[in-house]
This record gives C-alpha cells, structure tokens and sequence, in this order.
C-alpha cells in the first residue's frame, strides 16, 4: 500500500546539480537537523521514477552558509559524470530513524493536533493546526468555536456576527513563557497568554 510506503520514509533532502569534479552533489535540504547531512552514516537514495529507497553511505557533508545547501560527499560517486547521474534523486531516511531532541525539542509533526488549554483555567482554547518558522516559532491555534464564540461575545454582543464568520485562528509565539507545559502523551499544551494574545480582529 502506498500509505505504509509514505509514512516508511522520510525525505530529508534532494540531490539539485553536482559540487565540482570530485564527485561531490548540492543538496536542497527538507530536514531542519544538520546531522542528516554532516554525520556520517547509512542514508538512502530515491531515484526519480522508483518507489523503493537503496542504501547509500555518506561520507562527509558541509553547509553553504546563505545558499541554503549542502554539500554531500556519497560513497562510489567519484566523478562530476556519476554526479550529475543522481541530479533529481531524492535522499531518505527510515522515518523511526529520528534525532535525537533537547529538552525543549519538539518535532513539528508532534505538535499538529495536540489540544491548547488555558492553564489556570484548564478552557479549551482550540487546535494547534501549523507552525510558523519565525526568531521564536510561531503555533497557529485554531480556536474552538465555543472560545471563539466567548471572546467574540465579549467584544461585540450580536450573536450573528459569529455566524458569519469561519472558523477563526490565532498565532502563539511557541516560548516557555507562554506555552510552559508540552505534555506530547496527554495530546496538549498548557498556555499562560499575556493579556490581548487572544484578542479577535473582526
């Protein structure tokens, strides 16, 4: 099935032009953990047009400060030619294959879903949908309509309005001060907004 054959692998990066004549490739990286490309070690190389991954060994890896690439140095590709044969390639890992975080290290994929509750008053506050990459990320909220309706009521009292407005979201600067509980079993994260962080704009 296609779906096992997805959720298998992991796309870490794409092989885009080859690095001199040595045999070297540029990567355009998928993956936020440098590891994936300077720590030696097995990886695995999707050539376009198949749907199973081989192995492949990396030998040495650098980043290209401001172009936002890698360069990769992959064991039996000695030459500019074998290089430029693996342009278009895709490079994988096994996706139970994940680094390793810090204490306050989350995986994106962990933090889509998980429910957001104010902590003093244990409210529902809605949905964590997306994160947005920023100096400190950014966690899009998609606000439960009995929140939204609430804060919606307090700022003007005519029940239709919330009729017709969608589903509303809002954005939570994804800092200890704000989000200081991250419980990734019990699916949520306990929030202590500053005043005005929850705030509508019709």
């Amino acid at each position: 099935m296609t779906n096992d054959k997805s959720n298998e692998w992991l796309e870490i990066g794409k092989i885009v032009a080859p690095q001199g004549l040595s045999g070297e490739v540029r990567v355009y990286p998928e993956s936020d953990f440098p590891e994936r490309f300077e720590v030696p070690g097995k990886r695995w190389l999707l050539r376009p047009g198949e749907t199973k991954p081989q192995p492949i060994e990396l030998l040495a890896g650098r980043y290209i400060n401001g172009k936002n690439l890698y360069v990769l140095k992959l064991a039996g590709v000695k030459n500019c030619d074998q290089a430029e044969m693996l342009r278009g390639c895709k490079l994988m890992v096994l996706a139970s294959d994940r680094p390793q975080l810090g204490e306050d290290e989350y995986h994106v994929i962990d933090l889509i879903g998980l429910e957001v509750l104010m902590q003093t008053s244990g409210e529902l506050v809605g949905t964590v949908v997306d994160i947005i990459p920023a100096g400190n990320d950014l966690l899009e909220v998609e606000l439960h309509p009995s929140f939204a309706h609430e804060k919606e009521q307090t700022t003007n009292d005519k029940q239709q309005m919330t009729n017709d407005k969608k589903q509303k979201t809002v954005l939570i600067p994804f800092v200890k001060a704000i989000a200081p509980v991250v419980d990734l079993q019990a699916g949520r994260i306990e929030i202590t907004p500053p005043p005005g962080l929850l705030e509508i704009n019709g």
